[in-house]
């Protein structure tokens, strides 16, 4: 193997772009791997991992051109690789609006020029995010901010300046939204219904979508809010606008909001001005001794007269033979309900380790892991191999904008290990991944497959406990 690393000034692009390039160059003849990545810290250290040697002048402004190629392979054949990620991220810009008459506006000022009134979505790095926000808002429109890494006061200065003009701020970190039945963002297809959501929490509010999809319930309007909406520093300022908006939607019989746990205070507040309002609304807020998501979602389909159904559990896996937990997510709300979860049933410290790798330091300039799964992957190999882990509890978010067969990757990954596997698929049938496509390959590689987070957790619980069996209840 020879290995080509290349530092490039004034070349920036966006991560999922950058990983686009970078699979297109990891299919050229003679390529063993190939990562094209802006270097950032996460990536620099994970090209390193890799075996790739950074130069000391790297700076987070560089794009890194890292290319091992193969022992047959000759130098002509870098330079035809070079030539490829040059052709690429061209392609890749004439793709996202060309010197024509018809090119995408570049602000957002001058885009609501030609759409007064649209919702703006901003997806831009983090330090950029507020200004292209606040431009939306000062024209009149609600906003969803997909980006992360945006600090805290300016989030609060986004929503009370939003709150004062009956404006909606979805986010920061907002990365699902179903607003007039089309969904934004991670989004599941889910049919309309009478359910408003309400959701502090993206895969929380897709785990309830699928929950209900399931028993055969839509949703019409769901609004991510962000995830620090409902913490002390923010108050619940666009939960309570996006409660309002529901309330006067007629069309909405029911609202449920969703958050990881809040602070007390503004739990507190949201409960009394919840009754305030037309619809009955009811809470599901993750945390020690409150209902968690399944259970919430159960509740609600009663509340609608619907019966409850199975959730259904597909596969079987094998015994736990080590100790240890590892969750390796890439749903926030889903590590931490079965953090939740993992502490109600006293499992030690030193016994558990959970991680979500859709957490700022693990995104900042590189793709969410629903579209890019290789860092979670390296985990994966990490701990199977470890002989303490018994059991591995992992998630697989399906629907718009995630990554389009993950099963290809992860099934492979977790065929033959030796740790139990227990894995959420968080999706509906009508999902372009395939929801029973994805379940079935999981489950044919030896995991337990459930739809229900929770469940998976108890479940993995279990066969902790009792590493002499692994197969479905």
């Amino acid at each position: 193997m020879s290995d080509h690393v290349e530092l490039r000034t004034g070349a920036y692009a966006d991560s999922v772009t950058l990983l686009q390039v970078s699979r297109q160059v990891q299919q050229l003849p003679g390529v063993a791997t190939a990562q094209v990545a802006m270097a950032t810290p996460l990536n620099v250290e994970v090209l390193e991992r890799m075996g790739f040697a950074i130069p000391e002048e790297v700076t987070p402004n560089h794009l890194v051109v890292a290319i091992r190629m193969s022992d047959m392979t000759a130098d002509g054949d870098v330079d035809a690789v070079r030539a490829e990620v040059d052709r690429a991220m061209t392609d890749s810009r004439r793709q996202v609006g060309g010197p024509t008459e018809d090119a995408p506006p570049r602000t957002t000022t001058a885009a609501l020029r030609r759409e007064p009134g649209a919702l703006v979505l901003v997806s831009v790095p983090g330090a950029s995010a507020t200004v292209e926000a606040m431009d939306a808002l000062e024209s009149g429109s609600d906003v969803m901010v997909f980006s992360d890494n945006v600090p805290v006061e300016q989030e609060l200065a986004l929503k009370t300046y939003a709150a004062r003009r009956d404006l909606l701020v979805m986010g920061p970190d907002c990365g699902t939204a179903v607003v007039g039945g089309l969904g934004l963002g991670f989004a599941n297809v889910v049919a309309p219904g009478p359910v408003g959501i309400v959701a502090a929490s993206g895969t929380g509010c897709q785990q309830v979508l699928a929950l209900l999809d399931h028993a055969g319930v839509g949703v019409t309007t769901a609004y991510g809010v962000g995830g620090r909406d409902l913490s002390a520093d923010i108050g619940g300022l666009a939960t309570r606008t996006a409660l309002a908006r529901l309330d006067a939607d007629p069309s909405v019989e029911l609202a449920l909001v969703i958050s990881k746990p809040p602070a007390p205070e503004v739990a507190g507040e949201l409960t009394a001005y919840a009754e305030t309002l037309r619809i009955p609304v009811r809470l599901a807020l993750l945390g020690p001794g409150r209902p968690d998501l399944t259970d919430a979602t159960e509740t609600l389909l009663r509340e609608l007269g619907v019966d409850l159904p199975a959730w259904p559990v597909r596969g079987t896996t094998r015994a736990a033979r080590g100790p240890r937990l590892h969750g390796l997510f890439v749903g926030g709300t889903m590590k931490q309900e079965a953090e939740v979860l993992v502490g109600e049933a006293g499992l030690a410290p030193g016994l558990c380790d959970l991680v979500d790798f859709g957490a700022d330091e693990y995104t900042t300039g590189r793709a969410h892991p629903m579209i890019d799964p290789s860092l979670r992957l390296e985990r994966l190999a990490a701990v199977a191999a470890d002989p303490e882990t018994g059991v591995l509890l992992m998630d697989v978010v399906l629907g718009h904008g995630a990554e389009p067969d993950p099963a290809a990757s992860l099934a492979p990954a977790i065929h033959g290990i030796r740790p139990a596997v227990v894995i959420t698929v968080v999706g509906t049938a009508h999902d372009p991944q395939g929801l029973d496509r994805q379940v079935g390959a999981l489950a044919e590689a030896g995991a337990e497959v459930h739809l229900s987070n929770a469940d998976a957790t108890r479940r993995a619980l279990e066969i902790l406990a009792a590493p002499t069996t692994g197969d479905v209840r």
